[in-house]
């Protein structure tokens, strides 16, 4: 047998022994009253060490390393229905190893939850947003939170299909840049034209984040960059800056409100400068327990050129998002853009979305 199978064989039984030994030790002690801190010494300073660091158990460790709960990084992104599932289920509850064991059935949803609230302490820098402000991604309504993910975006509607791009890294606790690049595909005479569209250069900021008050707020700037051409219908032909802001609450029921406002200012005279306000509210609904999330959510967006007499123009896009994989960092969304104002002239477009928050692993990673 190979010294890797051995391991795990070894690992995996010391777990079990270790499950039924505090199997009957635990069931002679009342669980009322019982610490965050108490539960954690219990069962996880095994593998995870008393300060979460990990480096106590070196035959699991040769196997799969536990993640070091100090590190901010990691820690503050993950929300505790994320590790209270991992707890409760056992690691391939979010596709990892089978090496941590399932405590669903010796201990309470309330107790592991207080382990992870004891969890929550290893990490001791607060600028960092919590997971649980990390709201489904809308279809167009941009985001507060900063994220370390790969989107794939198309929008597509008669004679006309734009694909962007991006990659979103996050620098520290509170910054983000982004890079959107868009693949365009139009009808233009003497026949359709495709290529490169204008490409985007994003940075976000947090500026203020609350998990008592459940929101986040965040300024970008984003430069866009005439690299489409404009004679085949592939770009602008001129610079447009975008400065705005991005604000996110979560609200009762698993549900959730993001907004966003800012303003199109070309860098080229001669066009209109623009203002927008975009809104999605939305709930989340699991799939059986610590199962897949659905995400339906409803947005309104509205845009008017800053000239005399210019109307709004209004638009609602119905969508919803679902999570692929057990690890839930792949994701799928797709709904419809519909013209409110004047949709008799404007057209329709169908919105899909394919997310990949790489932090979390591998885009095969977790399934």
């Amino acid at each position: 047998m190979s010294r890797p199978r051995t391991l795990l064989l070894t690992g995996l039984t010391g777990v079990a022994l270790f499950q039924l030994t505090l199997t009957a030790a635990y069931a002679q002690q009342p669980a009322a009253g019982r610490s965050g801190r108490e539960v954690y010494e219990t069962i996880c300073v095994t593998c995870h060490g008393p300060d979460g660091r990990g480096g106590v158990n070196p035959a699991i460790e040769s196997i799969v390393k536990p993640p070091d709960f100090t590190d901010c990084g990691f820690a503050a992104r993950e929300p505790d229905r994320g590790f209270l599932a991992v707890a409760h289920q056992g690691g391939p509850a979010r596709g990892f190893s089978p090496l941590m064991a399932p405590w669903g059935t010796m201990f309470t949803e309330e107790e592991l939850s207080r382990a992870i609230g004891h969890i929550r302490t290893f990490c001791t820098d607060r600028r960092w947003p919590r997971g649980e402000l990390n709201l489904p991604r809308p279809l167009v309504t941009a985001k507060a939170f900063p994220e370390d993910e790969a989107v794939v975006s198309t929008s597509a509607q008669s004679g006309h299909i734009l694909t962007k791009v991006h990659y979103e890294r996050r620098f520290g606790p509170l910054n983000q840049l982004e890079v959107i690049v868009p693949i365009a595909s139009v009808d233009a005479a003497p026949g359709r034209s495709s290529g490169l569209g204008d490409v985007a250069l994003e940075y976000k900021r947090t500026l203020a984040h609350s998990l008592a008050r459940g929101n986040i707020f965040s300024l970008t700037g984003e430069l866009v960059l005439p690299t489409g051409s404009r004679t085949r219908g592939l770009g602008k032909g001129y610079a447009v800056l975008e400065p705005f802001a991005t604000f996110g609450q979560v609200l009762p029921a698993n549900g959730f409100l993001q907004m966003q406002a800012g303003f199109a200012l070309p860098l080229e005279r001669g066009h209109d400068n623009e203002v927008f306000w975009r809104a999605a509210v939305g709930a989340s609904l699991e799939s059986g327990r610590f199962g897949r999330l659905w995400s339906p959510m409803i947005e309104v967006l509205a845009a008017r050129p800053l000239v005399s007499g210019a109307r709004i123009e209004w638009d609602l896009v119905p969508g919803t998002q679902v999570t692929l994989n057990a690890r839930q960092h792949v994701r799928l969304a797709g709904g419809l853009r519909l013209p409110v104002t004047e949709a008799s002239q404007r057209r329709k477009s169908v919105i899909v979305y394919l997310l990949w928050d790489w932090y979390e692993g591998g885009f095969f990673q977790g399934w």
